[in-house]
């Protein structure tokens, strides 16, 4: 696991994909806190929050390649001839993009030592939104590697990968529509259907759907709010991603031999 660690860490800053994603999350991170100075205060909680929203056109650039590229070199195969276990490929990677995340998040930090040094301390909720930024990143990044597992192509896997989590982050919005839709489909189709049973099972498909949404989850954290539940809904639903990566693998592997 160690040697896939750090072939695919240093690969960032061997082609333009890490330095990219560097600038885009130093610029974006800047940006929030240089607007906030203007308008007079300080909330690092409140950047970190807002930066979590942009992982959707982050998280896609920095997995596209993590096992896209082997399949389009060719150099997959090792994973299937050589006696290596394919789970610590598969960690080995996911670990890569997640400590690329945490060198971005050295931006946050000097944002954090310069508000300590102006105002004296940082809003209580700072270790709530760190928190929430490393296991929503991960859980995302664990969606960019299976994304990057299904095809060769580093462009496909960006739009998959960019798909599912444009879809994750409107899921609030897309249960508001379901939710309408399912009420006006049981009140039209069962005439004699009691109204307050048709909103209530409606209320009920709108609150599953929602209840995917893992920022929807993570909100009060930056409020000091801490719960134990949305951390590990992002870990265990990052996991399963991890494993599904495996199992695809896997897969071939077998079908190798």
């Amino acid at each position: 696991m160690t040697a896939v660690f750090k072939r695919e860490f240093l690969s960032y800053f061997r082609s333009p994909v890490g330095y990219v994603a560097l600038a885009l999350f130093s610029f974006l991170s800047g940006f929030q806190f240089i607007n906030m100075i203007s308008k007079g205060y300080i909330s690092i909680s409140s950047e970190i929050v807002s930066l979590s929203s942009f992982f959707i056109v982050i998280i896609p650039i920095i997995t596209m390649g993590l096992l896209s590229e082997d399949k389009k070199r060719g150099t997959e195969i090792l994973f299937y001839t050589t006696p290596v276990n394919l789970f610590d490929v598969v960690f080995g990677k996911f670990l890569a993009a997640l400590a690329l995340f945490a060198i971005m998040f050295i931006n946050v930090i000097i944002h954090m030592i310069i508000t300590v040094c102006c105002k004296g301390k940082i809003d209580v909720g700072v270790f709530g939104a760190t928190l929430v930024f490393f296991f929503v990143a991960a859980l995302y990044i664990a969606i960019g590697l299976f994304a990057s597992s299904i095809t060769d192509s580093q462009i496909i896997s960006a739009i998959v990968c960019f798909v599912i989590l444009l879809v994750i982050s409107i899921l609030n919005t897309i249960s508001q529509y379901v939710q309408t839709g399912v009420n006006a489909f049981l009140s039209e189709t069962f005439l004699k259907f009691d109204p307050a049973k048709s909103q209530k099972a409606a209320e009920s498909v709108g609150n599953a759907i929602t209840w995917l949404n893992p920022l929807d989850k993570t909100q009060d954290f930056r409020y000091g709010i801490f719960s134990v539940f949305p951390l590990i809904f992002c870990l265990s639903f990052a996991l399963v991603f991890i494993y599904l990566t495996f199992r695809k693998l896997d897969k071939k592997r077998w079908a190798q031999k």
